[in-house]
């Protein structure tokens, strides 16, 4: 007789319990020396750490490529909108569970992010979709977040079009 071992990815029981979730800031706009981001937010208070899994980058005009600045606890300039393209991944749940984090995003700002740090920076070309996993390992706090910030500086007056996605999981907050 044998013992039977099935691994499963941390990600795949994250959305079997209920706990992750996928969302995009939709119909991102800048050009003209203006830039659009996209961010998930811990808010203060939510209760939970926001555990980032993967996140994409959409180029769909096609006028060059994309600069895809990745800033950590960061105020990012303009009006932020919340998103409403997001749901758990396991719908198969009942009630669904809602997400604490927040996808909030911004088009056609002026100024670039203050405060946190500029983690990394990234190139998307034109007509592509980049995607990047991150596995959980950028985790933040309530009143943190990540934030992808697009601008296009080989042509900055042409219109630029994006679209961002996420995948991330939440964990009820105790001490690291």
């Amino acid at each position: 007789m044998y013992n039977k071992t099935v691994s499963i990815s941390n990600a795949l029981e994250k959305s079997f319990t209920g706990k992750y979730f996928v969302g995009y800031g939709d119909n991102l706009t800048f050009g003209s020396g203006t830039s659009a981001w996209a961010g998930l937010f811990n808010p203060l208070g939510s209760g939970v750490y926001l555990f980032v899994n993967v996140w994409t980058v959409t180029e769909l005009l096609g006028s060059s490529p994309l600069r895809a600045q990745i800033w950590f606890n960061t105020a990012p300039p303009g009006t932020p909108v919340t998103e409403e393209l997001v749901t758990p991944s396991n719908t198969a749940l009942h009630p669904l569970p809602r997400p604490r984090v927040q996808l909030l995003k911004a088009s056609n700002v002026a100024g670039s992010p203050s405060g946190g740090t500029k983690a990394f920076v990234r190139r998307v070309l034109p007509y592509s979709t980049q995607e990047f996993q991150e596995e959980g390992k950028y985790i933040f706090a309530p009143g943190g977040n990540l934030v992808v910030f697009l601008s296009n500086p080989e042509t900055p007056v042409d219109k630029a079009e994006a679209r961002v996605a996420f995948g991330w999981w939440e964990e009820k907050f105790y001490t690291l």
